[in-house]
């Protein structure tokens, strides 16, 4: 059998990008168990805005309408990891905004204190998509948001823009 002719029948790949995934999944539960970040950690989480099940606030959907990347340091409330995803509030422009988020729309995971980072593929079918000639999209469910009533913030607090990290 020639090497072309190999075929991954397992999915190995799609396995390791899980498993990855399941690191994530893991910090994110030791902040949510410590109500923090312990130390100098903190998480930069750049996501696909686009992808099934993604919720995020309309105004921000239209701001960054392909991917973007939140931070989760000092400032964040209700952090609450599932299995398949996890939901998080932080303040847009002095307001807070809830977010949820599946593991599978998140393209990169950094945390800058340890030099630590994971870069994801899109998922091979979506891969393909963008290969091939746009069809009529399925238009994705809409999903209910409500941002739940949050905390004043700190006095003092300092709202940092991420434009100037974003790649363009």
């Amino acid at each position: 059998m020639a090497k072309d002719e190999l075929k991954d029948l397992i999915g190995y790949e799609a396995l390791q990008q899980e498993a990855l995934r399941g690191v994530i999944r893991a910090a994110l539960s030791v902040a949510a168990s410590l109500k923090g970040l312990p130390g100098e950690h903190h998480f930069y989480i750049s996501f696909r805005t686009q992808a099934p099940n993604v919720a995020i606030p309309e105004e921000l959907r239209s701001r960054y309408p392909e991917d973007m990347t939140i931070v989760l340091q000092n400032q964040f409330w209700d952090l609450n990891p599932g299995v398949d995803a996890f939901s998080v509030t932080l303040q847009f422009s002095g307001q807070p905004k809830s977010l949820f988020i599946p593991y599978a729309a998140i393209t990169r995971f950094y945390d800058p204190s340890v030099r630590y980072m994971l870069q994801f593929a899109p998922p091979p079918a979506e891969a393909e998509a963008e290969a091939a000639p746009a069809a009529t999209p399925n238009p994705e469910p809409q999903l209910q948001f409500q941002p739940r009533p949050q905390p004043a913030p700190e006095a003092g607090a300092k709202v940092v823009a991420l434009d100037h990290f974003r790649r363009k």
